[in-house]
C-alpha cells in the first residue's frame, strides 16, 4: 500500500480510489509517506483529512454492524451450548473456545476483502475440519496430546484469521505486518472493552445487593459469559472503523514496555544466577520460563511492527536488538533445560512439543538479531527487518498441524 501511495501523489483519482479500496491500512502506510513527502500540497490535503478528529465514533457501515451483532449473538448462543445442551463444560470450552471467535473475525474480514470462492472454500474446510477433529479426540483429561492439540488450536485458527486478514496480498509482508499491528490495537481495545464491563458488573451487582438480591451466579453464568465473546469481534469493527482511536496508544504501550521489558530480564536472569534457581529439574520454573519466552518475543515481534508503520524503526534499534539479544539468552536456557529433561527421562509429548517449539522461536530470534543488527549499519536493511518477522509464519504453520494431527496419533492419544 505504502509504494501505490507513493505511485498515485500525482494522481488525486488513484489516492482516492486507494483509500476508499481499504481506508484503515491506507491511513495506517500515510503517515511515513507523509514523512517524506510533506512538502507536496497534495500530501498536506490528505495528512489534514486523514488526522481531522470527528467528535463521534464511527460504527462502519449498517452491513458491518449487523454482521457484527448477528456475530456476537451467535458466539454467545455457542458459548452457552453446554448449558443448553447438557455438554459437560470440561470438554466443551478446552477444545471449541478458540472457535467462538476467531472464524467470526476470519469470516469478517474474508467479506471485507472480498476473497475469491476458492479461498473461501479453503479456510472454511479448515476451520471446520478442525472442528470436527478436536471434538472427536478421545476424551482423555490425562492425555497430553489432547491437552497440547487444544492449546495450539487457537494458534491455527489464528493463522486462518491472517490469511484471511491480508487477502490477495497474503505474501505481501507488509499487509503481513500490518496484521500484526492489528493485534496488537485489538487487545488494547479488548482491554478496554473489558474493563468497561468490570465497572459496569461491579456497578449492577452492588445495586442489586442494596436490595439484597445475590445475582452474582447468574449474572456470570448468563450474560458474561455469553458477552465475553462479543468483545473481541466488537473490538474488532471499532479498530477497523476508527484506526485513529487506539493507533497512537499502540505506539506508545510498545515503546515503553520495551526498555522495561529489557530491564526486567536483565534483572531476572541476574537473580536466577544469584538465587540459584534450577530450571533444569524443577518443572513448574521452565513452564513459566517459556511463558516469558513467549511473551517477549510477542513483544517484540510487535513492537517492531509498530515501529514500522510510524517509520520509527531504526531510532528504536537500540532497545529491540540488546531485547532481541537478552530474549535469545532465555531462550537457550530454556531449551538446555529442556534437552536435559528429555536425556534425563525420555521423550513425552510435552517435552517434544516444548523442545519442538524452543527450536523454532531459537532459530527465529536469530534472524531477527541479526536483521536489527544490520539495520543499525544502514537504512537499507529496515525492511529486511519486517520480512524477518513474517518469513517464519510458515514454519510456525507447519509445527502447529504436526502439534494438532499427528501428536495424538504418534503417541496413541496418550
Amino acid at each position: 500500500m505504502r509504494d501505490s501511495i507513493i505511485s498515485g501523489l500525482n494522481s488525486p483519482a488513484e489516492l482516492e480510489r486507494l483509500y476508499r479500496k481499504n481506508k484503515a491500512e491506507f491511513k495506517q502506510n500515510f503517515m511515513s509517506v507523509y514523512n517524506e513527502f510533506r512538502d507536496r500540497p497534495i500530501v498536506q490535503f490528505w495528512h489534514e483529512r486523514l488526522n481531522y478528529d470527528s467528535p463521534d465514533i464511527a460504527w462502519g457501515t449498517n452491513k458491518e454492524l449487523k454482521f457484527v451483532l448477528l456475530a456476537s449473538v451467535i458466539a454467545g448462543i455457542l458459548a452457552k451450548l453446554p448449558d443448553i445442551l447438557g455438554i459437560h463444560e470440561d470438554f466443551f470450552y478446552p477444545r471449541n473456545i478458540g472457535f467462538l471467535v476467531f472464524p467470526f473475525l476470519s469470516f469478517f474480514f474474508a467479506w471485507k476483502n472480498r476473497l475469491s470462492t476458492t479461498k473461501m472454500i479453503v479456510l472454511s474446510s479448515i476451520t471446520a475440519l478442525s472442528l470436527v477433529y478436536i471434538n472427536l479426540l478421545p476424551d482423555n483429561p490425562e492425555s497430553d496430546t489432547l491437552f497440547l492439540a487444544c492449546l495450539h488450536l487457537p494458534l491455527l485458527l489464528w493463522l486462518v484469521l491472517g490469511i484471511s486478514f491480508t487477502g490477495s496480498e497474503f505474501n505481501n509482508y507488509i499487509k503481513q505486518l500490518r496484521f500484526l499491528s492489528f493485534n496488537g490495537e485489538l487487545l488494547v481495545m479488548c482491554a478496554m472493552l473489558v474493563l468497561a464491563g468490570i465497572i459496569l458488573t461491579v456497578i449492577t451487582v452492588g445495586l442489586f445487593e442494596l436490595l439484597d438480591l445475590d445475582i452474582v451466579e447468574f449474572y456470570f453464568r448468563y450474560l458474561v459469559i455469553f458477552a465475553l465473546p462479543a468483545i473481541p469481534i466488537i473490538a474488532c469493527l471499532l479498530v477497523q472503523t476508527n484506526p485513529l482511536l487506539v493507533n497512537k496508544v499502540s505506539p506508545v504501550i510498545a515503546k515503553i514496555f520495551s526498555p522495561i521489558v529489557l530491564v526486567m530480564l536483565v534483572i531476572y536472569l541476574s537473580a536466577i544466577l544469584y538465587l540459584g534457581k534450577d530450571p533444569y529439574t524443577d518443572r513448574d520454573f521452565l513452564i513459566i520460563f517459556n511463558i516469558l519466552l513467549i511473551g517477549v518475543m510477542a513483544l517484540i515481534f510487535f513492537s517492531v511492527a509498530e515501529a514500522w508503520k510510524e517509520d520509527r524503526l531504526r531510532s528504536n534499534r537500540y532497545i529491540l536488538l540488546p531485547l532481541s539479544l537478552v530474549t535469545i539468552i532465555v531462550n537457550a536456557i530454556a531449551l538446555s533445560a529442556i534437552i536435559f529433561r528429555i536425556s534425563e527421562w525420555g521423550f513425552t509429548p510435552n517435552r517434544l512439543a516444548v523442545l519442538g517449539g524452543n527450536i523454532l522461536i531459537l532459530i527465529h530470534l536469530f534472524i531477527v538479531a541479526f536483521r536489527l543488527f544490520q539495520c543499525t549499519r544502514t537504512k537499507r536493511n529496515i525492511p529486511k527487518v519486517g520480512r524477518s518477522i513474517v518469513m517464519y509464519y510458515p514454519v510456525y504453520f507447519a509445527w502447529i498441524l504436526v502439534v494438532i494431527f499427528l501428536f495424538p496419533l504418534i503417541f496413541n492419544f496418550q
